[in-house]
């Protein structure tokens, strides 16, 4: 089947491309530089912001993967919302059969983040055109290079003891980036998971706090926190701006999401897609794993290059 993959070149959409190659689909990776592009599948040009581009990009394609959120800008709900009409209306024209979409979890009857409240529109955007929409909405996806992830783990590492607010004992259900990647691909081709809704999470439900410290264990950390009821998502964005690469926008928008409680209450994906998912702390592992590997061969290439530049000046 020819697949679109929206946002291949990000964290979720580089596995989702690469996965979908060598489960046998004609991938088309969509990025707004595909001159740069260089991971499974075929790179065509592509930005949200421009809908003759989604339509040249649809093009010939039987489903699409949306997976495009835009956490970093103060106006992300305005902008996430019309790049989901522009793609509904692109997709509808292109003919395209279903459009695969990852939300996020939280109850709709809970006072939900504006983050959250966005993804809920972009679902319901998504399917105004006509187009049959299948959605997973999960919570926190544990890899290397996931923003979530990544302020958790460096809150870890660069802090030996850190003042929290109370969003440290919500609940989540956190899963791993191949569990993710793996319920996509399953969905794509199943009958019965045509215009659904999915919930997706891991096995441990665990407050923030848990989250922290287990890293923290894993490591063989020493953590101490000291929750603080008083301390305002504002303060705490700022924070956490300081000491982790998270910036200041994207920090806000999540943080204000972990006073929503994001754990499964529907499990039928699982009999969908049956497989068991990766403990948090096997997640974590191959999160810490992945980011080794990862630094050893940027190390590697940096005296590769070093002496390719110093025979270049030579020659």
């Amino acid at each position: 089947m020819q697949v679109l993959v929206t946002g291949a070149s990000g964290f979720v959409g580089r596995r989702l491309a690469t996965a979908l190659d060598e489960a046998g689909h004609e991938v088309r990776a969509m990025t707004r530089k595909p001159d740069r592009y260089s991971g499974a599948g075929e790179p065509v040009a592509g930005d949200v912001g421009d809908e003759a581009s989604l339509r040249r990009a649809l093009d010939g394609c039987r489903a699409a993967y949306y997976l495009v959120h835009s956490l970093d800008d103060a106006d992300f709900e305005a902008r996430d919302a019309a790049a989901a009409r522009s793609f509904a209306r692109a997709a509808a024209d292109a003919g395209i059969e279903r459009i695969v979409y990852l939300g996020g979890l939280g109850e709709d009857s809970d006072d939900l983040s504006a983050h959250l409240r966005s993804r809920r529109q972009v679902e319901r955007l998504l399917a105004e055109t006509g187009v049959p929409v299948t959605v997973l909405r999960a919570g926190i996806v544990v890899g290397h290079g996931g923003v979530s992830w990544e302020m958790t783990r460096q809150l870890v590492a660069h802090l030996p003891a850190m003042v929290t607010p109370r969003w440290v004992h919500t609940r989540t259900q956190p899963i791993a980036i191949a569990d993710v990647v793996r319920y996509l691909v399953g969905v794509l081709e199943a009958p019965e998971a045509r215009g659904r809704v999915f919930e997706v999470g891991g096995p441990d439900v665990l407050e923030y706090l848990e989250m922290l410290t287990r890293v923290a264990e894993i490591q063989n950390r020493k953590l101490w926190i000291v929750p603080v009821p008083l301390l305002s998502p504002q303060l705490s964005s700022r924070w956490l701006s300081l000491v982790t690469d998270v910036d200041l926008q994207t920090g806000r928008s999540l943080i204000d999401s972990m006073t929503n409680e994001v754990i499964v209450r529907d499990d039928s994906i699982r009999r969908v897609v049956p497989f068991e998912p990766m403990s948090y702390d096997e997640a974590v592992l191959t999160a810490l794993g992945e980011r080794a590997r990862a630094r050893r061969e940027a190390a590697g290439d940096r005296p590769r290059r070093a002496g390719l530049l110093a025979r270049g000046a030579r020659g």
